[in-house]
């Protein structure tokens, strides 16, 4: 770069942005006061300037960073440093500016763990979390615009949320990305070598990343927070070394160990199939946090108990998917009685219930049979373990899945139902932010846009059957503040259906005696008598 001063009032802009950030920094504690001087000369190492901003600085420092950044950001693609002025380019120069405004790692490892001993364990998670905000790798003000809402459904209030925190890559970038080699380093974006990382085209920029330690049954892992926050504190926590997700009863042991570490935080992890697993199956990571999930208000329906498991409560709960509740303050009996129930129903079958454990590809052995646990701690400090009975079978009739959304909600979702949608949290493509809007326009009378929607290449040609059924069955909307409301409602029961269609044992008398008959062929006899 020629510029070296702040010789034009861009420029001028810039070294503001650059003297605001460090003063931004030093004020939420992410670099100390004798970082300032190192920080500022860092960054305007980066922006090609010989001096900073030499004029007193008398403003507030905003609450956040995003602003400044911008405005750095914009000097920057003016004057090359970035390739292209794109949502990924911007992040990755983004990621780059704020990982020079953050202490080292060690130095965060170091005060989150004296934190943890003089506070407690909560108000240390609390600082992580708000230095991960802080930061701006957990970019808050994207996930401010994620839309949410509600579902009062037989099961409870299920959660509903359109995410738009999660930048879509143009089509050119998407393309650019396809012609790289695949990645060698990092592996995947939830390897540890992700910490201070520049990033790529195809891989986000780490250098504000910041990620813990942890012992889970005497093995190394790491705890972060998620950039995207589907819910309040998400965090993740992976495995130190690139193995893949594998569910054993050493994954069930490591959940139990997580909440006696983390008793305010849940734990969860996503099944180990295709189909039924998680968008991530290649490294070994649980997501966890504090929320208060719809499952969790899942009503007891029928209790078992087992003479080899006294004091452990075993519990069909009310909830669109099969969910076996395991509840007690013994911690490693109830992992018993959670192994057991696992390993069982890794190779049960039974037919009449639509449930095959096992088939044939190509003279192989295919299993299909997994589950998605999830530990919680009481407030009396017991002990509590969802397990999620799943099956990732497919059919003619259900090519993407039996126990999957079928192909009549793939206009609202079709991607696999993981552990935050097993949870009741919806997380909806982006998309349809624009989509139910313009549905909305179409109830509340825009025939205009109807008949636009009824051909083959408009964005709507997908809802097209959901909008013919909506006109259908709802008196016109007075306006479409009424539409929206009415569209909300369709959405979360498309939703709870969607769950309703991964549960493996249906919400019918013959389902449920189906379910029964499971915990029965182990031994479970209910407590009932």
């Amino acid at each position: 770069m020629d510029m070296t001063t702040a010789s034009t009032p861009e420029a001028k802009q810039a070294l503001y942005a650059i003297e605001m950030l460090v003063k931004y920094a030093l004020q939420k504690g992410l670099i100390r006061e004798a970082d300032v001087d190192y920080s500022r000369n860092l960054l305007l190492e980066d922006f090609g300037f010989s001096e900073p901003y030499l004029e007193e600085v008398k403003d507030e420092v905003p609450e956040g960073p995003q602003s400044l950044l911008d405005t750095l950001i914009d000097y920057g693609a003016a004057h090359g440093l970035i390739p292209e002025n794109t949502d990924t380019y911007r992040d990755l120069l983004d990621a780059k500016i704020m990982g020079r405004l953050m202490a080292r790692p060690s130095e965060v490892e170091q005060a989150f763990q004296i934190l943890k001993e003089e506070q407690g364990i909560e108000a240390a998670t609390s600082w992580f979390y708000n230095l991960s905000i802080d930061s701006n790798y957990i970019r808050m003000d994207r996930v401010a615009k994620n839309e949410y809402w509600k579902h009062p459904s037989e099961y409870g209030d299920i959660e509903i949320t359109i995410n738009l925190s999660k930048p879509e890559k143009s089509p050119k970038e998407i393309a650019m990305a396809k012609l790289l080699p695949p990645p060698v380093y990092p592996k995947c974006q939830l390897c540890r070598e992700n910490v201070g990382y520049a990033g790529r085209v195809n891989h986000p920029a780490r250098q504000n990343l910041r990620i813990l330690p942890l012992e889970l049954n005497g093995e190394p892992w790491f705890f972060q927070y998620s950039p995207y926050v589907y819910y309040n504190e998400h965090c993740i926590v992976f495995h130190r070394e690139h193995v893949p997700m594998k569910l054993t009863t050493e994954t069930l042991a490591r959940l139990l160990s997580f909440v006696d570490i983390y008793p305010h935080y849940f734990l969860g992890s996503n099944a180990d199939l295709p189909i039924v697993g998680g968008s991530i199956l290649t490294h070994d990571h649980f997501q966890g946090g504090r929320h208060n999930f719809p499952i969790q208000n899942a009503p007891r329906v029928l209790g078992f108990v087992h003479s080899q498991f006294p004091g452990v409560s075993v519990d069909i709960v009310k909830w669109p998917m099969s969910v076996i509740r395991l509840a007690s303050k013994d911690r490693q009996r109830l992992l018993d009685c959670a192994s057991q129930i696992y390993e069982a129903w890794k190779s049960y079958s039974d037919p009449e219930a639509d449930i095959l454990a096992f088939s044939e590809t190509d003279g192989a052995r295919v299993r299909h049979n997994t589950v998605t646990p999830i530990a919680r701690r009481h407030a009396d400090g017991g002990y509590e373990m969802d397990l999620v009975l799943r099956n990732n079978r497919t059919s003619a009739a259900h090519p993407e899945g039996i126990f999957h959304p079928h192909r009549e909600m793939h206009h609202i979702k079709k991607e696999n139902i993981g552990l935050i949608e097993v949870m009741g949290l919806a997380i909806l493509p982006g998309r349809l932010k624009v989509e139910l809007d313009l549905i909305a326009d179409i109830l509340a009378g825009n025939e205009e846009l109807y008949a636009a929607s009824r051909q083959p290449d408009h964005p709507l040609a997908v809802h097209g059957e959901w909008i013919q059924s909506l006109r259908e069955r709802l008196p016109a909307a007075s306006d479409k503040a009424e539409a929206a409301e009415w569209i909300r409602r369709e959405v979360g029961q498309k939703f709870t259906t969607i769950l309703e269609h991964a549960g493996v044992y249906k919400q019918t008398a013959e389902g449920q005696q189906a379910f029964k008959r499971f915990l029965s062929s182990m031994g479970f006899v209910t407590d009932q008598g």
